[in-house]
C-alpha cells in the first residue's frame, strides 16, 4: 500500500515542452524551426526533462516538511476547539458555613459506551449562606418595606396589580452563581393564572443592568400556596440602593401576559421568605488543569525551543505563562503572536497551541550583514518553567445536557452535580488536509480584508468552530459589511437555537477582523436567516419492499439535502439564494432505491418557533440574499 503524495507542481515534461515553445515567438522572433530536429527545441526538452526530474522529486515532500513549509509563511493548523458548559453542584443541606469547589474540580460523564469525558471547572466556586436584610415592594416607582411586616409573619401583598410592580429581595452579600432556594409561606389569593406559568419574572441586579434568573424549580404556583423556589443566580450580582436601602437584590416582577394568557385578577400575599443556598453553578471546560512544569533551562542562545510535556495547550489565561528564573530573580515574559515587532530587550516568546512548543526570540542576520535579535534571550543557565496550564479540547466534548455527573475530585459536602444544558464549542484538530486547502487561500488574501472573499476567508481562518460564513456588501455607502456566521452544529442539533452564535466565538472573529479591516469599513457579525421549510409528499412504493424503511429513507434524504451544514448538491450545504421547488424535490426522490413514483410534492413556509405551517402549499419558495433554509416539518406519505 502506497501513502497519497501532495502535488505542489501538477506540471510534466510536455508542459514544460510547451510553454516554452509559446515563448519562442515574443523572445526570438527569428526563430522559425520549431521541429524536433533542430537544436534549440533538442535543448528545451533536455531542460523540460529536468524540470519534470525537479517537480517529481518536490512532490515527494511528507507533510512533516510542508507544514514547516506552512509555518514559514506563518500559517500553523488549528488546535482542537475546547466545549464550555456550567455545572451546577447540589449540596447535601442548607449548611451555615462556606462551601467551596476550587478551580480545576473535575466532572466526567457517567457509564456510557466508550470512554468517559472529563470537565474541569474553569474558576473557584464558593457557596455561602445568604443573609435576607430587606423585602421592598415597588409599584409605578413608589417603593414599600416589609421587612418588619415579613420578618413576623404578616401577611403582605406582593404586588398592586399594575405591570411592573416588583418584589425585591435584598441580601447582604453577593449570590453571584449560587443555587437560592427561597422558602415561601403564601396563601392562595393570586386568582386568575395558571399556576404552572404564571406572569412572573425573576430577575437580579448585576451591577449594570436587571438580568433573567433561571427558575430551577417553583413549587408555589405563582405565589398561591407554600412551597419553594430554586433560582440559579447569574455569574454577576451587584449592590445598588432600591427604596432607599442598599444591597445585593433579587426581584420577581409582574410582567405583561401574552395574547390569551391569564392574568392575576388578585395579588397574591405572602406572609414569610426563609432563603438558603442549596447548590452553586460554575463555568467548566473540556480541559484538564496541568500542574506547573520546568521545560528546560536556557543554554544563552537566540531562537531556543521548549516544549510543555502534554498537548495540545488550551488558549492561556492571564495567570498562565512562562517563568524565567535566573542570577537576577524571577521574570514573567510575555507572549506575542509572532517577533516581527519585538526588540532586542523584549522579554517575548510564542507558545503554539496544536504542539505545546515554546519559542524564544530568534536572530536574523540583515541585509547589511548585521546581526538583528527578534526578542531578548534567556540568560545562560536561567531556568525556563511554565505555570499551570490546560490541555484537552476535542469534538468530543460536545457532551449533552445533564450527562455530566460522576464527580472525580472529592468534595465535601457536595452530593451531586450535572450540566443542565449541553456543552458547546469542541472541535477537532484541524487536519493535513485542510491546512493543505486552506493555506493557498491565506496567501492569496494577504492577511487584509478588502473584498468579500477576504472576509469570508479570515472569518473561516478564526475559529474551527465556524462552518460556513458569507459576505453580503454594504447597500449604501459607508453601510456595514455584514458577515453572516454559521457555526458547526452537532448532527444531532439542528433545531434553530442551536444555530445561534456565542459571545466567545464573535469575540474571536472580530479580534481577527479588526487589525486588518480598512480604515471606515463598519463590520457586522451575524447569523443568516433561517428559513423554515415543510414539505408533505406522496410516493408509491416498489411492491415487494418495506413501505416503512422507504418513508424513513425520504425523510432522512430530504433532512439531509435542506441542512446549512451537509446539505446541497455537494453536501457542503444548502447555498444562499438558491430556489427550492416542488420539482426537484420530486426529481431527487425518483432516484431513492425503493420508490416507483412521485405522486405529489407540497411545500409550505415553516414557523420554526411556533412548529406550524404558513400559508398555502407552494410550488416554489426563494429564499433571500441572506436566508438559510431549516428543515422543519417532513411529511411522507406511500401507497
Amino acid at each position: 500500500m502506497t501513502f497519497p503524495r501532495p502535488t505542489l507542481d501538477d506540471r510534466r515534461f510536455q508542459d514544460f515542452v510547451d510553454e516554452a515553445k509559446r515563448a519562442i515567438p515574443r523572445h526570438c522572433p527569428e526563430w522559425t524551426n520549431h521541429n524536433l530536429n533542430d537544436p534549440g527545441v533538442a535543448l528545451i526538452e533536455l531542460f523540460a526533462w529536468m524540470c519534470d526530474q525537479t517537480t517529481y522529486r518536490l512532490n515527494q515532500v511528507p507533510d512533516r516538511l510542508y507544514l514547516q513549509f506552512l509555518d514559514l509563511l506563518g500559517i500553523e493548523p488549528f488546535a482542537p476547539g475546547i466545549a464550555s458548559t456550567e455545572l451546577t453542584f447540589w449540596l447535601s443541606d442548607v449548611l451555615d458555613h462556606d462551601v467551596q469547589v476550587p478551580a480545576g474540580s473535575q466532572v466526567a460523564t457517567g457509564s456510557g459506551a466508550g470512554p468517559a469525558v472529563v470537565f474541569s471547572t474553569a474558576e473557584h466556586l464558593v457557596m455561602s449562606p445568604p443573609r435576607l436584610v430587606q423585602v421592598v415592594t415597588q409599584s409605578q416607582g413608589d417603593a414599600r418595606d416589609l421587612t418588619s411586616q415579613i420578618a413576623t409573619g404578616i401577611p403582605v401583598d406582593c404586588f398592586a396589580g399594575v405591570e411592573g410592580d416588583s418584589l425585591n429581595l435584598g441580601f447582604a452579600e453577593s449570590l453571584a452563581g449560587s443555587a437560592l432556594r427561597l422558602l415561601v409561606t403564601a396563601h392562595a389569593e393570586g386568582n386568575g393564572i395558571h399556576p404552572d406559568n404564571p406572569p412572573l419574572l425573576w430577575q437580579a441586579w448585576t451591577g449594570q443592568e436587571w438580568a433573567a434568573v433561571t427558575v430551577h424549580r417553583d413549587s408555589t404556583g405563582g405565589l398561591n400556596r407554600p412551597g419553594e423556589i430554586v433560582l440559579l443566580m447569574p455569574h454577576a450580582h451587584g449592590a445598588r440602593a432600591v427604596g432607599g436601602e442598599n444591597a445585593y437584590w433579587v426581584r420577581v416582577v409582574l410582567r405583561d401576559p401574552d395574547p390569551g394568557e391569564a392574568f392575576y385578577t388578585k395579588a397574591p400575599r405572602i406572609s414569610r421568605i426563609q432563603a438558603a443556598v442549596v447548590g452553586g453553578t460554575v463555568a467548566a471546560e473540556h480541559a484538564e488543569l496541568v500542574d506547573a512544569e520546568v521545560i528546560g533551562r536556557s543554554d544563552g542562545h537566540p531562537g531556543q525551543v521548549f516544549g510543555t510535556r502534554r498537548a495540545p495547550v488550551a488558549p492561556r489565561r492571564p495567570d498562565e505563562k512562562v517563568v524565567v528564573t535566573g542570577p537576577d530573580g524571577t521574570d514573567e515574559w510575555t507572549e506575542v503572536r509572532d517577533f516581527a515587532r519585538s526588540g532586542p530587550d523584549d522579554r517575548h516568546f510564542t507558545w503554539d497551541d496544536a504542539s505545546g512548543q515554546i519559542r524564544f526570540g530568534p536572530a536574523v542576520r540583515q541585509p547589511s550583514g548585521e546581526v538583528r535579535r527578534f526578542g531578548a534571550v534567556p540568560p545562560e543557565g536561567s531556568l525556563i518553567s511554565v505555570t499551570a496550564y490546560r490541555v484537552g479540547g476535542g469534538a468530543a466534548g460536545n457532551v449533552g445536557a445533564r450527562t455530566l455527573t460522576a464527580v472525580r475530585t472529592p468534595l465535601p459536602y457536595v452530593t451531586t452535580v450535572t450540566n443542565l444544558k449541553a456543552a458547546t464549542g469542541g472541535s477537532d484538530p484541524e487536519t493535513v488536509d485542510e491546512v493543505k486547502a486552506r493555506a493557498p487561500l491565506t496567501i492569496r488574501t494577504g492577511r487584509r480584508a478588502v473584498t468579500a472573499e477576504d472576509f469570508e476567508q479570515l472569518t473561516l481562518e478564526s475559529s474551527p468552530r465556524i462552518a460556513r460564513v458569507r459576505c453580503v456588501p454594504p447597500k449604501t455607502n459607508g453601510g456595514p459589511v455584514r458577515l453572516l456566521i454559521v457555526p458547526q452544529v452537532p448532527e444531532t442539533k439542528r433545531r434553530l437555537d442551536d444555530f445561534a452564535l456565542e459571545e466567545a466565538l464573535l469575540e474571536q472573529v472580530t479580534q481577527t477582523l479588526e487589525p486588518r479591516r480598512l480604515v471606515g469599513t463598519r463590520i457586522e457579525l451575524t447569523t443568516p436567516f433561517y428559513l423554515g421549510v415543510a414539505v408533505a409528499t406522496t410516493i408509491r412504493v416498489i411492491s415487494g419492499r418495506n413501505a416503512a424503511a422507504v418513508r424513513q429513507d425520504v425523510e432522512s434524504l430530504l433532512r439531509t439535502w435542506l441542512d446549512p451544514l451537509r446539505g446541497g448538491t455537494d453536501g457542503r450545504g444548502w447555498p444562499f439564494d438558491r430556489d427550492l421547488s416542488a420539482a426537484a424535490i420530486a426529481h431527487r426522490l425518483e432516484g431513492l432505491e425503493g420508490i416507483a413514483a412521485v405522486e405529489d410534492v407540497h411545500l409550505y413556509e415553516f414557523d420554526l418557533r411556533q412548529g406550524q405551517r404558513l400559508g398555502p402549499p407552494r410550488e416554489v419558495i426563494r429564499p433571500g440574499a441572506d436566508s438559510l433554509f431549516l428543515p422543519g416539518e417532513l411529511t411522507v406519505v406511500s401507497r
